[in-house]
């Protein structure tokens, strides 16, 4: 027996070595390309390929995926600054009647998408949300949702609009790229400081959701308190180490990829005309509010573009400096509209399940599947 125990390990510590392995490796590939996120989408791909062919590890463990989400939680919050959010002052009504707008289309696109037999309302509309996909991904699974799915389909979502920005900026607006913006940063405090106020503001707010049994606390919370420490000046200049960062997206990819059988990739591969179709949907219609919100704040057209793009943030920072457009207002719209869908995603969870369990008994293969070893409430 022990025999056997020390091979099953052995063979153990041997997947896990290859995953990683291997993830670096796409992980570096992918960001030599400028790939979003390169160390998620790199870890999700990978962590599939291996699933399906028998050789990746069972599961990542509880504990680390919850870890993960702490980080992330706490890297997004650091978005957050006062200057940023008091660039929306002059135009908050119409910053946040958009960005109300962009959550409804989201969800309506996810409606449609959950029509699809294999996928769930849940899961439909978590997969379409239009803000915080490596968020959403982290939390998925604690909302009911299927994270393979969710996964899928909104790294298709950031794919697409980030391959489609340059295209849309080149051909439609034509911008003088002559005069680039400048960015300021603040000064950042020393790592070993960093490293220590994640540990404790991620230990506290995954401490406090559990408490208060709040569904995607792990990512949630220490972002709600990153937020407050931020807009208070209490942050002593928190940075999150990109290596941190970048394990912490691994860890979510793996999670969902590690997850993945033949049978849910057939379907997902399915579901993927309709995904493309409510994506491009949502895109036109976003970029229909940018115009609005051009119109009534007197920004250009590009820079209303950038300001509701419904993904792409790091290209849209990219494209914003490079046209010499208002970076901080563009950033404190994508800010907002990347928090209120975090935020929202929960109760508009809560919602659709509610909605589910009063019309239709109907249960979906996938979603069902995905719920174990994860709790809903947990």
């Amino acid at each position: 027996m022990e025999i056997m125990g020390g091979r099953d390990r052995f063979i153990q510590f041997g997947r896990w070595l290859l995953l990683i392995l291997v993830t670096v490796v796409v992980s570096v590939g992918l960001s030599a390309v400028h790939v979003p996120s390169a160390a998620l989408f790199a870890a999700l791909v990978v962590g599939i390929v291996l699933a399906l062919t028998a050789v990746a590890p069972t599961r990542v463990p509880r504990g680390t995926g919850v870890a993960a989400q702490g980080i992330l939680g706490v890297y997004i919050g650091t978005m957050v600054a006062p200057d940023s959010l008091g660039a929306l002052a002059p135009h908050w009504p119409i910053v946040v009647v958009v960005v109300v707008a962009t959550l409804l289309i989201s969800a309506a696109a996810g409606v449609l998408m959950g029509l699809h037999r294999e996928i769930s309302p849940l899961t439909g509309a978590l997969a379409l949300v239009a803000g915080g996909a490596s968020g959403l991904v982290a939390i998925a699974r604690d909302l009911g949702g299927d994270d393979r799915v969710v996964a899928v389909v909104q790294y298709l979502r950031v794919g697409l609009v980030t391959a489609s920005m340059p295209i849309v900026v080149t051909l439609i607006f034509a911008p003088d790229r002559s005069h680039p913006a400048t960015l300021v940063h603040d000064e950042a405090a020393p790592w070993y400081l960093s490293v220590a106020l994640i540990a404790v503001i991620a230990a506290v707010g995954i401490a406090l959701g559990r408490v208060a049994r709040i569904p995607g606390s792990g990512l949630l919370v220490p972002m709600a308190l990153t937020v407050v420490l931020e807009l208070a000046g209490w942050s002593l200049g928190l940075a999150v180490p990109t290596v941190l960062v970048q394990v912490s997206y691994a860890v979510i990819g793996w999670q969902a990829g590690l997850a993945f059988t033949r049978q849910s990739l057939k379907a997902i591969g399915r579901a993927m005309p309709l995904a493309v179709g409510l994506i491009v949907a949502l895109t036109v219609a976003t970029a229909g509010l940018g115009v609005l919100l051009a119109h009534v704040t007197g920004m250009s057209a590009l820079e209303g573009y950038l300001a509701t793009s419904p993904g792409g943030v790091y290209a849209v920072l990219a494209t914003a400096v490079e046209t010499g457009s208002n970076v901080t207002f563009i950033v404190a719209a994508q800010v907002l509209r990347i928090l209120v869908m975090l935020f929202a995603a929960p109760v508009l969870a809560r919602g659709i399940v509610a909605l589910q369990r009063r019309f239709t008994r109907q249960s979906r293969e996938i979603t069902a599947d995905s719920r174990d070893p994860i709790a809903v409430a947990d």
